[in-house]
């Protein structure tokens, strides 16, 4: 294995885990992939990669761990079997739904963190810790963030921002001595070719609520709708990712992985209604009377992720992508495709999904019904 990539690589089975395993095997066709799995995820990951072409499954092999405990949960002899072998670490585990409560958020997020700078640290043959974060680290700043920027006098919108800026913290803290690559997407959204998400929420919310509504209404905007709303898919963060962390420029900076022509949030709607055969928005609410609706008494456990996703639409800021440009450019990765492109998958893909759900329920009353 001294001829090429060895990944350790933490999050499967979710859809971004996937996506880079993929790619690392794609990319470099004699890689091999640790990803550790925490148990109660192992069947849903053992699926996903059984799905794979045979070629590709056996360059992975799950490790039951966590990547949250001391030494990944790890024996001592597994975890200097890995240090000894792996090449570049690839950090996607992490808690990205804004209801998640603090204590949970830090473990995962946080000390997912530090278990990973420790076991960069014990690597022999290390070339690349690279560290997902999110663009949202900004919170609630306006204007222009530059690749660069972090503490910036910003506050914080959910405990998912918090906790990802405190863990980019601790990665920039180590850039000194470990090959330390931190990325920063904008809004993830599915897959540009299947539309495929693994998750409903965020951007889902908004196609959710549209696909579901009555073809004839026109649905109000939250705010005015002329800020920016930056959507990406996972396919492309996934192959921009695994490039720059193959790029040896790329060590010690950080790097926004966003559309740099982002849609306003008028044209998201109009795009999603389009695609959905719904008629545009019209008119608009104003964003904290929106805000005010989403604290109502009793929506408070269902409505943390919309009214996060909320602030996330009224928040005029764009983000600076310089830096990863230039080191794409010559990879041959070009910019982020337009929604224009691939919205429709996205759109079809939740479709499908709500009319498995009628169909679903539709038979359950069927087979509870006494008369049947």
């Amino acid at each position: 294995m001294a001829s090429h990539d060895v990944v350790f690589l933490t999050g499967l089975p979710s859809l971004l885990a996937k996506n880079v395993c993929l790619e690392v095997l794609r990319d470099d066709p004699q890689a091999h992939v640790h990803a550790i799995v925490r148990a109660p995820q192992l069947e849903a990951a053992r699926a996903a990669v059984d799905g794979w072409p045979a070629p590709s499954r056996a360059r992975v092999d799950l490790i039951e761990g966590d990547p949250s405990a001391i030494d990944m949960g790890l024996s001592g002899s597994e975890f200097g079997a890995i240090a000894r072998e792996v090449t570049r670490i690839h950090v996607c585990a992490d808690v990205k739904h804004p209801g998640v409560d603090l204590k949970a958020a830090e473990r995962v997020n946080l000390r997912g963190a530090e278990e990973a700078i420790e076991l960069a640290t014990s690597c022999d043959r290390l070339e690349g810790l690279v560290y997902y974060s999110t663009a949202h680290v900004s919170g609630d700043r306006v204007g222009r963030v530059l690749e660069e920027d972090l503490k910036a006098g910003q506050s914080f919108r959910n405990v998912v921002e918090e906790t990802k800026a405190r863990a980019e913290k601790l990665m920039r803290g180590a850039m000194s001595r470990l090959p330390v690559v931190v990325l920063r997407p904008a809004t993830i959204v599915g897959d540009s070719r299947t539309g495929e998400v693994d998750r409903f929420d965020g951007p889902y919310l908004l196609i959710m609520l549209v696909v579901s509504s009555p073809p004839d209404l026109a649905l109000p905007l939250p705010g005015r709708g002329d800020d920016p709303l930056n959507l990406v898919p996972i396919d492309w963060v996934a192959r921009a990712a695994v490039a720059i962390g193959r790029d040896a420029r790329a060590t010690g900076r950080t790097f926004h992985l966003v559309d740099d022509n982002p849609l306003t949030t008028r044209e998201v709607f109009e795009l999603v209604a389009r695609a959905g055969g719904r008629r545009g928005p019209r008119g608009s609410i104003p964003a904290n009377l929106a805000k005010a609706l989403l604290r109502a008494p009793g929506l408070d456990r269902i409505a943390k992720s919309p009214r996060a996703f909320l602030e996330t639409l009224t928040t005029p800021v764009t983000y600076d992508a310089r830096h990863a440009s230039e080191l794409l450019a010559p990879l041959g990765i070009g910019p982020c495709p337009p929604l224009e492109s691939y919205v429709e998958r996205l759109v079809e893909f939740v479709q499908e999904r709500v009319r498995r759900r009628k169909e679903t329920k539709k038979t359950a009353v069927e087979v509870e019904d006494p008369l049947v």
